[in-house]
């Protein structure tokens, strides 16, 4: 079956474990919604925070929402020196690589809290 990969980002209220969570809880929620996920059938996700968030790993929100049998792993983003118009303060983002016969056109990402100034490479393309 392919794979398919799915991106998000979102932002973080403050640098504490439960806007962090809450956060990607929301982001999760979306990007499931959107692309119909069902979570057994994601290979993994992988997360990264820019480096103003360290007090919770943006993995565990996504074992809060039950997805105990995926692959996740956490990460910081790249310190792109400025100025970068890319650049989010406070943002964590997703990569989900999910296992679906549906071509990869099909997949629907989101960009919340102000996170969407991360898709000025996509301009043009579906979000």
């Amino acid at each position: 079956m392919p794979v398919r990969g799915i991106r998000g980002a979102t932002t973080a209220t403050a640098n504490t474990a439960v806007a962090i969570n809450e956060a990607t809880e929301e982001l999760l929620r979306e990007l499931t919604a959107l692309n119909d996920l069902d979570p057994s059938d994601v290979a993994c996700a992988f997360f990264t925070t820019t480096t103003d968030l360290d007090a919770e790993f943006p993995a565990h929100a996504a074992r809060r929402l039950g997805w105990t049998q995926v692959a996740l792993l956490c990460g910081h983003d790249m310190n792109v020196k400025q100025p970068n118009p890319r650049g989010v303060a406070m943002c964590i983002r997703v990569l989900i690589l999910y296992n679906t016969p549906r071509p990869q056109a099909t997949m629907r990402f989101a960009y919340l809290r102000g996170a969407e100034a991360i898709q000025a490479d996509l301009e043009g393309s579906r979000t």
